[in-house]
C-alpha cells in the first residue's frame, strides 16, 4: 500500500514519549474535559449560576434556569459521546490508511451514512432511531469501501490526495442524490435538513442509551486494535513478517471506526474534522503509540465537541451556531496546514 505515514516507528515514540509525560497529558486532558462539561451546563442562552444548579439537580425543576440545567445534561452527554466517538475513529482510521488526512468526513463516510439513512426514511419507512444506527453503519462501510476502491485505481496507489478528492467527490455525489431524493418530500427535508448540519441540540437520556451499546462495541473493537495498529505504522511487509494479518487487521480495525462513526452520525448528523483535528493533536502532545494515541483521542474529541457546542450557544444568543458548523471553520484552516505539511499534492 503506497501511502503516507504520520510518523515515525511506534517503538521510537515510546523512547522520546515517557510514560510519566504522556500520564500527565491523559490527566490534564480529562480535567480540560470536566471544565468543558462544567461551561456547557453553566452557560447558553442565559448563564446559570451555581445555585440554580444545586437546585436542579436536588429536585427543585420549577425555575427556567433548573429547567434549562436539566436540558442541558443530556445535551453535554451527546457531545462528549459523539466527540469522542469521532476522535476515536479518526485515529483508527488514519492508523489503517497511514494516511494523514484520514477523517470520516473527508472519506466520505459519513455522507455515506446520510444518504443510507434518508433512502431508508424515504423508501422503507424507517421511524426507529434505533434502525437509523443499523443504516448508518452500513452506509459508512459501503461508502469506506467504494472510495479507497476509486482511490486505489491508477499509479501510486491510495495517496492522501487521492483519497480526499475521491472522497470529496463521493460526498458531493450523494449530496445531490439526497437532494433528489429529499425535494419531492417537503416533510422529510425539513427534518433532514437541520440533521445534516451537524449538532447535539434536542438531546435527550433516551438517544444516549440508544447509542452506548453501539459504542461500547466499536471502542471494544478499536482498543484491541490499538497494538496491531502499531505494526501497521511500520509498513506492510515489517507488520508481516511481525506475524500480523494485515488485510484482517485492516478490516477488524475499520469495523470498529465504522461502528463509531455510524452511531454518532445518526444522533447528530455529520460533523465534519473532528476526526482529523483530533489526532493530530494527540500525536505532537503523546507520540503515535496507538495504546495511548487512541484514549487521548477520544478524550481530546469530547472536548473539541463539547467546546464546539459552548462555543456555538454563546456567540450567537439567543440564538445557537450548529455545532457542526463550529468544527467546520476549525477544522477547515487545519486542514489546508496539513495537507501543506505533508506535501501531498502530487496525485
Amino acid at each position: 500500500m503506497n501511502t503516507v505515514t504520520t510518523g515515525p516507528s511506534p517503538a521510537a515514540v515510546t523512547t522520546r514519549r515517557p510514560a510519566t509525560a504522556r500520564t500527565g497529558w491523559f490527566i490534564a486532558a480529562l480535567a480540560v474535559l470536566a471544565f468543558a462539561c462544567a461551561a456547557s451546563i453553566v452557560f447558553g442562552a442565559r448563564v446559570i449560576s451555581l445555585g440554580e444548579i444545586v437546585s436542579a439537580f436536588t429536585g427543585d425543576a420549577d425555575g427556567v434556569a433548573e429547567a434549562a440545567v436539566l436540558q442541558r445534561v443530556p445535551r453535554t452527554l451527546m457531545a462528549v459521546l459523539v466527540g469522542a466517538s469521532l476522535g476515536l475513529a479518526g485515529a483508527v482510521l488514519q492508523g489503517v490508511t497511514r494516511n494523514p488526512l484520514a477523517d470520516p468526513q473527508l472519506l466520505g463516510v459519513t455522507s455515506g451514512a446520510s444518504f443510507f439513512v434518508v433512502v431508508g426514511i424515504a423508501f422503507f419507512g424507517l421511524t426507529s432511531p434505533y434502525s437509523y444506527v443499523w443504516v448508518a453503519i452500513a452506509g459508512c462501510a459501503v461508502c469506506a469501501v467504494f472510495v479507497y476502491t476509486i482511490a486505489s485505481m491508477g499509479s501510486g496507489g491510495p495517496t492522501p490526495l487521492k483519497l480526499a478528492l475521491a472522497g470529496a467527490v463521493t460526498a458531493a455525489a450523494l449530496s445531490s442524490l439526497v437532494s433528489v431524493i429529499l425535494l419531492p418530500r417537503i416533510i422529510v427535508m425539513n427534518e433532514f435538513r437541520f440533521w445534516q448540519i451537524g449538532g447535539v441540540g434536542g438531546a435527550t437520556y433516551d438517544r444516549a442509551l440508544m447509542i452506548l451499546p453501539f459504542l461500547a462495541i466499536g471502542v471494544l473493537i478499536c482498543a484491541v486494535s490499538a497494538r496491531k495498529l502499531n505494526s501497521l505504522a511500520l509498513g506492510d511487509d515489517v507488520a508481516a513478517g511481525l506475524g500480523e494479518h494485515v488485510i484482517r487487521t485492516r478490516i477488524i480495525a475499520s469495523a470498529g471506526a465504522f461502528i463509531l462513526c455510524g452511531a454518532a452520525t445518526a444522533v447528530a448528523g455529520p460533523i465534519a474534522f473532528v476526526g482529523l483535528v483530533v489526532p493530530h493533536i494527540c500525536r505532537l502532545l503523546i507520540g503515535i503509540d496507538h495504546r495511548w494515541l487512541l484514549p487521548c483521542s477520544a478524550l481530546a474529541g469530547a472536548i473539541l465537541l463539547t467546546a464546539a457546542d459552548v462555543i456555538g450557544r454563546v456567540v450567537a444568543r439567543p440564538s445557537e451556531v450548529d455545532v457542526g458548523i463550529v468544527t467546520a471553520l476549525v477544522g477547515a484552516p487545519f486542514f489546508i496546514y496539513i495537507a501543506r505539511r505533508q506535501k501531498v499534492s502530487a496525485i
